[in-house]
């Protein structure tokens, strides 16, 4: 018997063959912390002890917080995205020294609390969503009734040393002539105490870390927060390893669809209009307007003009 052969049939057999043959393998080519998670079975969370709402150490001192919240909902995303029945979230304490090299040596994955997104950062590790935005505003007490910059003419006011904010104001200063007396305090319990005491009419700060001082105060309600900025929005978000665009997709898209759905609204009144634990304070921090802009339309980008 005479057997002929059909290059073109045989060819596509092989090819056939050969495609069947990588399939599964193919169907789960994981790379980077999604392979790092699935081999596994666990992911770990970086966490801050005192970064009060976004990541910090509640009464059974356990972390909680409001980055802490959008972490587990990634924790969440990645279970989904990997089809696994079980997977463990290990919490790991950072610190500001510590989060960037744990996040690029692999010890972490996530690092949930209030780390800036910028440029510099972004040639060593990589950002979701921003997930909050700073801004340098002044804390005054309510009677003073002020609000914007042009407010503050004549008076004198108070901030860190050694901060961009001072440097900030020293700037507004010069360049709107409001003929301001600027002192420098050593840090910023200093700082609001001379707004307590009346030394100085204002406190030149970041926003979020002004309303949690006014909350902490013996008198909250005796405390407002300038609706004008002295300088651009400056985002905060949940850091993960550089150039892992794979785990990236999911954490963006989880974090994309947290932000747009009315959940993340409730969840961002959650930590910073109502009162939180321990102690029940309430930041009494509305979102701003370009909050609103990055929920609607979320961005990863380190520019502060972006918001």
């Amino acid at each position: 018997m005479q057997v002929r052969f059909d290059r073109r049939g045989l060819a596509l057999g092989l090819a056939l063959g050969a495609s069947l043959l990588a399939a599964p393998a193919g169907a789960e080519e994981l790379t980077g912390t999604l392979k790092k998670v699935k081999d596994t079975g666990a992911i770990t969370i970086g966490y801050r002890d005192s970064s009060v709402p976004f990541s910090y150490l509640g009464a059974d001192q356990k972390p909680v917080g409001y980055a802490m919240d959008i972490c587990y909902k990634i924790a969440d995303a990645v279970k989904a995205h990997l089809k696994l029945d079980k997977m463990e979230v290990k919490l790991n304490p950072v610190t500001s020294a510590t989060r960037i090299p744990l996040i690029a040596n692999g010890t972490i994955d996530l690092e949930c609390g209030s780390t800036t997104n910028n440029a510099d950062r972004q040639k060593q590790v990589g950002f979701t969503n921003s997930h909050f935005l700073t801004a340098t505003r002044y804390v005054a007490k309510k009677d003073a009734n002020l609000k914007t910059i042009e407010d503050l003419k004549g008076k004198t006011v108070v901030s860190t040393s050694g901060t961009t904010n001072i440097r900030q104001i020293n700037e507004a200063n010069t360049e709107r002539k409001l003929g301001l007396t600027i002192l420098p305090a050593k840090d910023h319990a200093e700082a609001f105490l001379m707004v307590e005491t009346g030394r100085a009419v204002a406190f030149v700060m970041d926003d979020v870390l002004l309303a949690s001082l006014a909350a902490s105060s013996k008198t909250p309600d005796a405390y407002a927060i300038s609706t004008e900025a002295l300088s651009k929005p400056e985002p905060y978000g949940i850091m993960l390893r550089k150039d892992d665009a794979p785990f990236k997709a999911v954490a963006d898209a989880a974090t994309k669809a947290l932000y747009t759905s009315p959940e993340g609204k409730a969840l961002y009144d959650k930590w910073f209009t109502k009162p939180i634990p321990p102690r029940d304070i309430n930041l009494k921090l509305p979102m701003t307007e370009a909050m609103e802009k990055q929920f609607k339309t979320p961005s990863d980008s380190p520019d502060p003009a972006a918001y």
